[in-house]
Parts: C-alpha cells; sequence; structure tokens
C-alpha cells in the first residue's frame, strides 16, 4: 500500500506548517500557542483518517480480471492482449492495471488506468511481442486500488492464469495459402529454372501440342485416336526430405532481431511449406542441442502443425556440433533414402569431421549443406579502411572468408553441394535449390 497525491499534498502542506512555524520561533517571532496546537491536531486528525482509510481499503473486495490471450503467438509479431475488469462496489472506480507478462516478451501500452462502473464490464489491450520462441505462462496480474477517501493505493496480486506458444514466424507460411504459388515464390525472390526435358513420372495422356517432344508421343494411343497423343509427365513426387538442424553455440551468432538458429528454422519451415505442396515427405532431426528430437517424414499439410509443433521450444545450447554422431544417429533412424538438409554455421576447423559425416550421409541419401554466413563479414569487407585498426578489421574478415571458401570449395570438390547464405536469404535460397534438383530429376 503507498500513499497516493492526496495525501502527499496534506502532508507537505502540514510539513510547511511546521516549517514556518519552527522558523518563526528560532527567528524569536511572537507565534500564537493555538497555531501549535491547531498544526498538531491536523497531523493527528490526518493520522486518524489515514489509518481509518487504510482500514476501509483493506477490507474492500478485489476487482475480478480476465485476459483473452492468443493460443499461440508468431515471433516477432505484435499481438493484442485484453483485459476484462469489473467489480462488485456501489460506487464508480478507477484502477490503475499492470498485466505480469514472463520474459522474453517485449510489451507496450502498460500500465494502464481503467474506469469501471458498477455492475459494468470493461475492457484494457495492451500489445506483445515475443523475442523467444518457447511456452509461456501468466500467472498473475497487478491493480492498484484506490481507497474509499483517496489517501491511499493498495496494491493486489490477482491470480489470472493463461498460457501460450510462441512460434517461428509462420504468419507468412500460411498467408501464402491465399497466393498462387509461383506468385508467392516470385515475391519472395526464388526463380523455377526451365526443366531440360520430361518429367519423372506420368501423369495423363493429352493432345499433341506445339513445342511437344517426338518421345513424348504415345504411338498406341495415337492409332486408337486417329490424331496424335503425347504422354504428360510431372516431377516425382512421394520424395523424402529431412533437415538435419544444428542446434549448438554456432547457431547462438545474432544478425538484427533474430538468431541464426531462429533463421534457420524459418528457412526450414519455408522449404517444408513448398515440399508438402509438391506431394514430398517433409521431417527433422537435431543435434548438439541440450536434447535431440527426430520427426520422421510424412507427406500432407497436417505436417507442418507437426513440424511447428515439434520446433517452437527448441533452444540452442554451448555444445559444438558433432556431426559424425549426428550422421550416425540419421542413418540409423532414417533407412530410406532422402535430401538430407544439413543446416549449420561452417569454420575452417570443421575440414575433416564434417567431410567424414558427409560422406557416411552420401552413401544412402542425397546431402546439401546449408550454411549460414554472418552479414556482419559482408558489411567489413565492403567497409571503406582509414585507419590501422579498420586494415586490421578488414584483413581479418578477409582472412576468415578465404578460410571458409576453401572448406567449402573441399566439400564441393568432393561431390558436397554447399549452400552459402546470409541468414535472411536462406529460406529463398533453399527453395531454389530443391525446385532445380527436383526440376533436374537429381533427387
Amino acid at each position: 500500500m503507498k500513499p497516493s497525491r492526496l495525501l502527499l499534498g496534506w502532508l507537505g502542506a502540514l510539513l510547511a506548517l511546521c516549517i514556518v512555524l519552527g522558523s518563526c520561533k528560532a527567528l524569536g517571532l511572537a507565534v500564537p500557542a493555538s497555531l501549535d496546537a491547531i498544526a498538531y491536531g491536523m497531523l493527528l486528525a490526518l493520522v486518524a483518517v489515514c489509518l481509518l482509510d487504510g482500514w476501509l481499503v483493506s477490507r474492500l473486495p478485489s476487482p475480478q480480471v480476465t485476459r483473452q490471450l492468443p493460443g499461440s503467438l508468431a515471433l516477432g509479431r505484435w499481438s493484442e492482449v485484453r483485459l476484462e475488469v469489473s467489480h462488485a462496489l456501489r460506487n464508480p472506480l478507477t484502477l490503475r492495471v499492470f498485466d505480469h507478462v514472463p520474459d522474453g516478451l517485449n510489451l507496450d501500452s502498460l500500465p494502464q488506468a481503467i474506469a469501471l462502473q458498477p455492475g459494468q464490464l470493461s475492457q484494457l489491450g495492451y500489445r506483445l511481442q515475443p523475442v523467444r520462441r518457447g511456452h509461456y505462462a501468466f500467472n498473475r496480474c497487478e491493480v492498484q486500488l484506490p481507497s474509499p477517501l483517496g489517501l491511499w493505493q493498495q496494491r493486489r496480486y490477482l491470480a489470472v492464469h493463461s498460457a501460450t506458444r510462441v512460434y517461428p514466424d509462420f504468419a507468412r507460411l500460411h498467408g501464402a495459402q491465399l497466393l498462387a504459388v509461383d506468385n508467392w515464390l516470385s515475391q519472395l525472390g526464388i526463380r523455377q529454372r526451365q526443366r531440360r526435358g520430361q518429367g519423372l513420372e506420368f501423369n495423363q495422356l493429352r493432345e499433341f501440342r506445339e513445342g511437344d517432344s517426338l518421345r513424348q508421343i504415345d504411338w498406341k494411343a495415337t492409332a486408337r485416336q486417329r490424331m496424335p497423343i503425347a504422354r504428360e509427365y510431372q516431377d516425382e513426387r512421394d520424395q523424402q526430405i529431412i533437415f538435419l538442424l544444428d542446434c549448438g553455440r554456432r547457431m547462438r551468432s545474432q544478425d538484427g532481431e533474430l538468431a541464426h538458429f531462429d533463421h534457420a528454422l524459418n528457412a526450414c519451415l519455408l522449404l517444408s511449406y513448398v515440399a508438402l505442396r509438391q506431394g514430398d515427405a517433409v521431417g527433422l532431426a537435431t543435434f548438439a542441442g541440450k536434447q535431440t528430437r527426430f520427426l520422421a517424414p510424412v507427406k500432407g499439410n497436417p505436417q507442418l502443425n507437426a513440424l511447428l509443433n515439434a520446433v517452437y521450444d527448441l533452444d540452442t545450447s554451448q555444445r559444438p556440433a558433432d556431426y559424425t554422431a549426428a550422421a550416425r544417429l540419421l542413418l540409423a533412424r532414417q533407412k530410406r533414402r532422402a535430401l538430407v538438409v544439413l543446416v549449420t554455421n561452417l569454420r575452417d576447423e570443421d575440414d575433416e569431421e564434417l567431410l567424414s559425416a558427409v560422406r557416411q550421409l552420401s552413401t544412402r541419401h542425397r546431402v546439401l549443406v546449408a550454411s549460414l554466413r554472418e552479414e556482419v563479414l559482408d558489411t567489413l569487407r565492403q567497409a571503406p579502411v582509414h585507419t590501422w585498426q579498420d586494415a586490421l578489421t578488414y584483413c581479418g574478415s578477409i582472412d576468415y572468408l578465404n578460410a571458409r571458401n576453401s572448406l567449402h570449395e573441399k566439400l564441393d570438390a568432393h561431390g558436397v553441394p554447399v549452400l552459402d547464405a546470409r541468414p535472411g536469404e536462406l529460406g529463398a535460397e533453399l527453395v531454389s535449390r530443391y525446385l532445380g534438383w527436383k526440376k533436374a530429376g537429381v533427387i
């Protein structure tokens, strides 16, 4: 319980009166004795009224608060939370309300004052922005209840339990269903290559059209229909894609508002959406994290929700990436041939270990290594050099990039494709590579 502005004003007035009386006595000025009695009487009266008002506010019933919280939130996006407040008193009341938000969520527009009318339900709203994924529990709400005489503000904590989950930024994925796939992919900067030749799976028979190859003609159907009939093929479906996701300390690097790990999750979900729309199966395996997770490849739109629920509370650890152990575990779990997308942040010291792990995987699967490149490296490489410190920074960045590129070239020389991309561009680059391989019949 804390004093209100009204009480502080009265105390300030009495303090000023006492200072004036004391100063007059110190200066030897004549002060009527009645003024001292009045000052002490006012002080005693204020103390009595304060005690009475404090007793009255302690007997007031607490207001009722309910919280309307979305069941799921998207990382980095603002969402609205509504609080409904009511009270059982006979007189209008003005409260100050503050909702206790868990760590990992930014908030806006709190605390707020709200006017309550007897028997009516009042609402207020504020905004939340998640900065970390995971499960969040809201346990209480704080209100400041004014006393009947307005001398006190009593702080009360009300038990208001709610829970929500913070997922990766999937709003773009669900919004994309309202667009044509080709138009949506082009807006993301993804360009599909023209296919050379025909697809891998037979789709249907149709009339021969200009531009079709003679190899597409079905001669038996042509003889029956007495007109040229061509076979139409489609890209092979029912393929499997598995993301082998590094959850180690390297993925904790920060570029902008999101860590590399969150950029990697968004890229994996983006490619999952496209692959599921293409009729392929998508799965996930993690390594170097606090706990390993494995989600077997499954086809169909429900698999995207399964992926979201599998990764929403994933977090990085301080452990180094053990590529060999991750390859062995995946080979033991995934028997059917698949496209394995290893998402990590390569270093020059990964030379022999990574190459050995990828060779193990390549005996059964098609492997793509997706490596995230820090944006600060490109910034330092393009920055002007004016001082000795600038020159050292520039040379260090170039040396690091050259060592990194040497590792990529070595992997490429051993037949291991490497996709090197900045975190914000990883999703579009992955989808472009996937569609190019799919149309070329590589996977």
